[in-house]
């Protein structure tokens, strides 16, 4: 039985890749089926479609400083990890305008120390959950319905969860289903997508940002988007996890997330850009870091949220700027802050975030589908929060068990190469200093490598 096991498990990332190739193998012949014949509309063409992506992210990093270590520390002499997700995305053109997208996944590998040690995490295709063997997920299943407002008809390109067609300029838009929070919040041209842009978890999104999300950062829940010429308003209500950081197993909104977001698009130097303010409350059972370490202190013991849990909010805001500074380089700014007294819940031990980088495009080396990405971001935790960790508690990510508080830094860069159509290799090398807050220990450096293909 033994031998099967290391059989089967030596055999998890080769499946994985025949069964993304074959999706990629089979979806032209599938489009060349909804093209094929003059009877058909162009209406007809546009009822449904298939997409489908493939990424794997090796990443390593060498031997660093570490006088100690606790139960959530990055190890010293960690082996090299690889992640990978084939994702088959699935939609069909309903009535009036709406439509039903499902998403089925095949996901395995690991981050390294099981996505553990570093607040900033270094691998946004990393989850919170690990495996050998390749396991099947269904990330997403919902349904967008919109509302036509008047205005100029804008052309919508085929795409990942979005069916081609037009759509008036003014519109209202209601997503209700299973997805991801930022899916449709926090996003940013330059610097949110793991699969094509930086890996960094606190660059990808606002660091204190601390969206509902399950294990693998989905939920349940429902979102309204007013389009308005220059400006949006959106607005959703999203199930937390029933404890901190844990699995959605069922659909509750006993405890809930509530989330705002206005954006403002403008044209500077004619050139495009937009500015996000958003703010969110979580409300739930979590724990405040005082009491956690109160109560330790009355009872000899290590600080522990969990048995001091009660039903609190935890609130917090995310400014989110993008720029287009010429054709081929855009620019962005993201800083984030959240209620530092109360316990992360969802997403990672970050109460203060800011974040600023670049992202040129290969035309100036004649490299038009290349990307070159540069990034920094500094990552705080609160008073309270330095407290409960230097006693020895334990976050979502970090818990070196004491703790020599410092910001934690990183800096990212990537570079994006174009294989072919469709395929792209990238390079990715990060360099974080006080690891988990911890200036005891690191600088580290991270090394990716980046597969990723999509149709």
């Amino acid at each position: 039985m033994t031998h099967i096991k290391k059989t089967f498990r030596e055999a998890a990332l080769p499946l994985a890749i025949v069964v993304s190739i074959g999706l990629f193998c089979l979806l032209p012949s599938l489009e060349a089926r909804a093209d094929d014949g003059d009877n058909q509309s162009t209406a007809a063409n546009d009822s449904w479609a298939l997409h489908a992506q493939f990424t794997n992210i090796t990443q390593e990093h060498p031997q660093f400083t570490a006088p100690y270590s606790g139960a959530n520390s990055l190890s010293v002499n960690g082996p090299t990890e690889e992640t990978t997700d084939a994702t088959l995305f699935a939609g069909l053109r309903l009535p009036h305008d709406a439509e039903f997208w499902i998403n089925a996944e095949i996901d395995q590998g690991f981050g390294l120390d099981n996505t553990l040690g570093v607040a900033g995490f270094p691998s946004g295709g990393a989850y919170k959950v690990g495996a050998n063997a390749p396991y099947l997920r269904l990330p997403r299943a919902f349904i967008r319905q919109v509302y036509s407002l008047g205005g100029e008809a804008q052309k919508i390109d085929s795409a990942a969860n979005q069916l081609d067609g037009t759509r008036s300029a003014d519109n209202f838009i209601l997503t209700i289903g299973k997805f991801s929070v930022v899916d449709i919040f926090d996003t940013n041209s330059y610097a949110h997508d793991p699969r094509a842009d930086f890996l960094n978890w606190s660059l990808i999104d606002g660091g204190a940002f601390d969206y509902a999300a399950d294990s693998w950062g989905y939920t349940y829940g429902a979102a309204v988007e007013w389009n308005q010429d220059w400006w949006t308003l959106r607005g959703g209500i999203f199930q937390l996890s029933s404890v901190p950081n844990t699995k959605i197993s069922r659909v509750d909104f006993s405890e809930y997330s509530v989330v705002l977001e206005a954006e403002e698009r403008h044209h500077w130097l004619n050139h495009a850009g937009k500015v996000k303010l958003l703010a969110y409350a979580n409300r739930a059972n979590m724990a405040n870091y005082n009491d956690a370490v109160q109560l330790a202190r009355e009872t000899d013991a290590t600080p522990d949220v969990a048995l001091v849990r009660h039903f609190s909010s935890r609130p917090g805001v995310v400014l989110n700027m993008e720029q287009e500074l010429s054709s081929d380089v855009g620019a962005f700014f993201r800083a984030s802050a959240s209620d530092g007294q109360k316990e992360a819940y969802e997403f990672s031990d970050i109460d203060q975030s800011v974040s600023a980088g670049v992202s040129v495009k290969g035309d100036r080396w004649s490299r038009h589908d290349d990307t070159f990405g540069l990034a920094a971001v500094a990552n705080r935790i609160s008073g309270a929060a330095q407290s409960y960790f230097a006693a020895g508690g334990m976050g979502i990510l970090i818990g070196d068990g004491k703790l020599n508080y410092a910001p934690e830094k990183i800096l990212e860069t990537y570079y994006s190469m174009n294989l072919i159509s469709h395929v792209a290799l990238t390079f990715d090398y990060q360099y974080v200093t006080n690891p988990a807050y911890n200036q005891d220990r690191g600088p580290v450096s991270f090394y990716a490598l980046r597969l990723h293909a999509d149709f």
